[in-house]
C-alpha cells in the first residue's frame, strides 16, 4: 500500500480537528463546561484522547476555537441563505441577527465563552477566529463603512456587548430591544434580516427609522 499523500493527511487532520470542535459544542451545551472533560470530547468525536492535546493547549482554548467555528458557520449560512443578496445593509442585518440568535440558542455555551474571554488568558487567536473575523470584516466593508479598520472592531465590540447583555444572569436585556438599538445605530430597517416574531419592539407594524446618513 502506497503512503498517503500530504494533501490527504492534511484533510484527515482537518476533519479530526473539526470533529473535536463539534463535539465540544455539543457537550458543553448539554452538560456545561465544568462537567465536560477532554476525554468526553475525544470520545464523542471518535478520536484518540491524545489528539486533543495535539491540536489544543487546553480545554479553554479548545472551547474558544469551537465557539468561533460555530459563529463562523452560523454567520456564513446567514449571509448566503436564500434569497441571496448583495445589499450591504441586508448583509449587516443578517450578521447581527445571526450572532444574537446564537446567544438565544446556545446560552450555556456562549456564557461560558464570554467568561473565558474575561479571564487571564483572554482572547484566543486561532484559525476559526481568523475566519470569523475575515467574514465579519468583509460584511462591514460591504455595508459601506469608510474606515473598516476602525468600524470592524467597533461592530465586534457592540456584538459582544449585546451577547453579554442577553446572557446576563438575573437581569438579561430583551433580544428585541438590543436588536433595535443595533439596527438604529447602523440605520437598518427592522424588516431586514430575521426579525424576532416579525414585529418591531412595540409589537405594531413599522420599522426603525432610516438613519443611513449616520453610517460610520
Amino acid at each position: 500500500m502506497s503512503p498517503r499523500s500530504a494533501s490527504v493527511n492534511e484533510e484527515l487532520r482537518r476533519r479530526s480537528r473539526e470533529r473535536l470542535l463539534q463535539a465540544t459544542v455539543e457537550l458543553v451545551d448539554e452538560r456545561g463546561y465544568e462537567a465536560t472533560t477532554l476525554g468526553d470530547i475525544a470520545d464523542r468525536a471518535g478520536s484518540a484522547r491524545g489528539l486533543v492535546s495535539y491540536y489544543f493547549p487546553g480545554k479553554r482554548q479548545l472551547l474558544q476555537s469551537a465557539v468561533h467555528r460555530l459563529m463562523h458557520l452560523t454567520l456564513e449560512a446567514a449571509l448566503v441563505r436564500e434569497p441571496r443578496t448583495d445589499d450591504g445593509r441586508e448583509l449587516l442585518a443578517r450578521a447581527i441577527d445571526a450572532i444574537l440568535g446564537l446567544a438565544a440558542d446556545h446560552p450555556v455555551l456562549l456564557r461560558t465563552h464570554m467568561a473565558g474571554i474575561l479571564q487571564a488568558d483572554g482572547f484566543v487567536q486561532c484559525p476559526e477566529q481568523q475566519r470569523l473575523a475575515a467574514l465579519l470584516r468583509d460584511t462591514v466593508e460591504r455595508y459601506g463603512c469608510r474606515d473598516v479598520d476602525t468600524d470592524y472592531p467597533l461592530l465586534r465590540t457592540l456584538l459582544m456587548g449585546a451577547v453579554f447583555a442577553v446572557l446576563l444572569p438575573g437581569v438579561p436585556m430583551p433580544h428585541a430591544r438590543l436588536r433595535a438599538e443595533l439596527f438604529q445605530r447602523y440605520g437598518l430597517d427592522w424588516e431586514l434580516g430575521v426579525p424576532p416574531g416579525g414585529l418591531p419592539p412595540g409589537g405594531a407594524p413599522g420599522h426603525i427609522p432610516d438613519q443611513s446618513s449616520k453610517r460610520p
